[in-house]
C-alpha cells in the first residue's frame, strides 16, 4: 500500500489491530519491506502489536531518484575524509524523516522503532531527533559511524562492492546467494533453495542497483553519530551477532556504549541476517525495552 509520507511516496504493509502499540521496522541498504522475515511480523501481532514494515526511499515500490543519477561513491568518501560535506541527493537525516512522515500519515503520535542494519542508523537519528515519538529503540546489526570501530572483513566488503557477473536473472541470482552466504549467520546457515527463492522475489518486486548506491552515499556522508544518539533518552536494545562480518560486532558494543541505559544482547552464531531460529530470540530482546514506559 501506497501513501504520501515527508512529501514523498512511501509503500508500507500493515499488520495487526491498529489499535495496538505499533512497531515501525526499518530494513537496511538495499533491503526491501520483504527482507524483515513473516515469522517475525507475526511474532510481534501475536504479543499484541501493530507491526508496520515499508520500504525505504529509492527502494522496493517507494519512490525513486533516479533523476540523481549514480553517486560517485569515492568522491564522496574522500569529501567526507576532507572535512566537507558531500553533494548527495538524501541523507539518513532525511529517511529519519521519511519515518516520521510515515508515522504522520498513519495518524500514529509515537511508536517503538526497530531498525536492521542501515536501518538500525536511520532508527538511531529517529530517536535522537523524535524523541516524544519513540516508545523504545532495537538497533540491529548496526553501528555508530565512530570511525575506531572495525570494518567488515575483506570477504564482506569484496561482495558488497562487487557486482554480478551479468545482467540476467541467473547471474543476480548466483550474485545474490553468495552475498547473502559470506555475510550471513554461520551458526543458523540458510537454505540455499529458500534463499534463491526469496532473492528471486525481491528482485522481481523490485530491482534498483542505482538506488542502493544513492543509499550507500547516505551511509558515508552520515559520519559519527555518537555526539546525537548520546541524547537519546527511549529505552534501548542493541542486537548484534558475534559472528558478523558485515558490521563487525564492536559495533553494536559501541552503539550500546553511546545510548545512556541501552541493553546489549550479542547473539554467537549470527551474521548479518535475520535467522528464523532467532526470531523468538529477537522478540523477547526487543521486549525487554518494549515493556519498559519511555522516559518523560
Amino acid at each position: 500500500m501506497k501513501i504520501q509520507a515527508n512529501g514523498i511516496e512511501i509503500e508500507y504493509e500493515s499488520y495487526g489491530a491498529e489499535d495496538a502499540p505499533p512497531v515501525l521496522l526499518i530494513m537496511g541498504l538495499g533491503g526491501q519491506l520483504t527482507l524483515w522475515p513473516m515469522p517475525l511480523i507475526e511474532g510481534l501481532v501475536e504479543r499484541g502489536y501493530r507491526a508496520i514494515r515499508y520500504d525505504n526511499r529509492d527502494i522496493g515500490l517507494s519512490q525513486k531518484f533516479d533523476a540523481a543519477g549514480m553517486p560517485d561513491l569515492m568522491k564522496v568518501a574522500a569529501t567526507m575524509f576532507a572535512g566537507l560535506k558531500p553533494n548527495i541527493p538524501y541523507t539518513l537525516d532525511d529517511m529519519a524523516a521519511d519515518a516520521a512522515g510515515l508515522l504522520d500519515a498513519l495518524d500514529i503520535p509515537a511508536a517503538h522503532i526497530i531498525g536492521a542494519s542501515m536501518g538500525g542508523m536511520i532508527a538511531q537519528l529517529f530517536a535522537a531527533a523524535y524523541p516524544d515519538r519513540t516508545l523504545s529503540l532495537t538497533s540491529i546489526m548496526s553501528t555508530t559511524g565512530n570511525p575506531a570501530v572495525p570494518r567488515s572483513s575483506d570477504a564482506a566488503t569484496a561482495v558488497l562492492m562487487t557486482r554480478p557477473a551479468g545482467t540476467d536473472l541467473e547471474s543476480i541470482l548466483d550474485h545474490g546467494v553468495k552475498s547473502a552466504k559470506v555475510i550471513g549467520s554461520p551458526g543458523y546457515p540458510a537454505d540455499e533453495k529458500l534463499l534463491r527463492a526469496r532473492i528471486k522475489r525481491d528482485y522481481e518486486r523490485s530491482h534498483q542497483p542505482a538506488g542502493i548506491a544513492r543509499q550507500m552515499a547516505a551511509i558515508y556522508a552520515g559520519g559519527d553519530r555518537r555526539s546525537a544518539i548520546a541524547t537519546v533518552s527511549a529505552p534501548t536494545m542493541v542486537i548484534h551477532g558475534v559472528d558478523d562480518p558485515l558490521v563487525p560486532v564492536e559495533g553494536g558494543r559501541d552503539t550500546a556504549a553511546s545510548i545512556p541505559g541501552a541493553k546489549l544482547r550479542e547473539i554467537p552464531g549470527m551474521g548479518h541476517d535475520l535467522p528464523l531460529p532467532l526470531v523468538p530470540v529477537i522478540l523477547d530482546a526487543f521486549e525487554e525495552v518494549a515493556r519498559v514506559p519511555a522516559a518523560v
